[in-house]
């Protein structure tokens, strides 16, 4: 269990590289974004998210100016990022994170960090490139292949999928996000392994299923998979338990 000042502690997801996926403890927020929101965008006091972006990067043994974050829209955008994007007050920098739903880079000692609240954070490493990766895969951007579009960047980038390691973090599962009909079937037809049936019988989407079998055709064969689902677990945010709340983040990034 995190402390009351503890964010979590990292572990190794390849050689040379750390990855960390935070929860709700270990933060300053007030509800109802108790209390280790990452998000600067859901509603909360920026001087709280701000403090907690700073417990978030000592906790890798960073300084705040060395988080790289993205303005994520449910999309397929990514970018290369080679700064961070928060100045090491914790304040977010001129003129701010890129609009973009994954980031790689291969620069050492910088963490690229995923917001999510139910939806998918894959983070991705070559640990012989020394490339890494994260994504935010909510049902959209699962759906119109933003894994795939990271592997692709990154591989252009000299990393191999064969190579690859990769983290799902956690995120509501497939017998807990109930979708109408026609959602569903929009999306199956797009990624077949998505498409289920809610443990009420109703249909339902499993984005991490989608996400694994991405994974799989990428060619990416190590696989982490953290199995809590957000809706179902306290200790984690989920916007379809709770409507307005915060946001964890998965973090990645490579041992200087």
């Amino acid at each position: 269990m995190s402390g009351a000042d503890d964010p979590g502690q990292p572990v190794e997801l390849a050689p040379g590289v750390l990855a960390l996926f935070t929860g709700r403890p270990g933060g300053v927020s007030a509800a109802p974004f108790d209390s280790l929101n990452l998000g600067g965008s859901v509603g909360d006091d920026p001087a709280a998210v701000a403090a907690n972006r700073r417990r978030a990067a000592r906790a890798c043994g960073l300084g705040a100016d060395r988080l790289a974050w993205m303005r994520q829209v449910h999309g397929t955008a990514v970018r290369h990022a080679e700064s961070g994007n928060t100045r090491a007050s914790g304040e977010v920098a001129e003129p701010g994170p890129p609009e973009a739903d994954a980031l790689f880079t291969d620069v050492a000692g910088l963490a690229l960090g995923v917001l999510t609240a139910d939806c998918v954070p894959v983070l991705l490493a070559d640990p012989r490139a020394r490339i890494i990766g994260a994504a935010h895969a909510g049902r959209e951007g699962m759906a119109a292949g933003v894994v795939t579009e990271l592997i692709t960047a990154m591989s252009a980038a000299g990393a191999d999928p064969g190579r690859m390691h990769a983290a799902i973090g956690p995120h509501i599962c497939g017998g807990c996000y109930e979708v109408p009909d026609q959602m569903r079937d929009r999306v199956a037809a797009q990624v077949p392994q998505a498409g289920c049936v809610t443990r009420k019988g109703t249909p339902g989407i499993d984005v991490g299923a989608g996400v694994d079998a991405q994974l799989a055709k990428a060619g990416v064969r190590t696989v982490t998979r953290d199995p809590r689902c957000t809706a179902e677990s306290p200790e984690l945010f989920s916007y379809r338990r709770d409507g307005r709340t915060g946001r964890l983040a998965g973090l990645v990034w490579l041992a200087p």
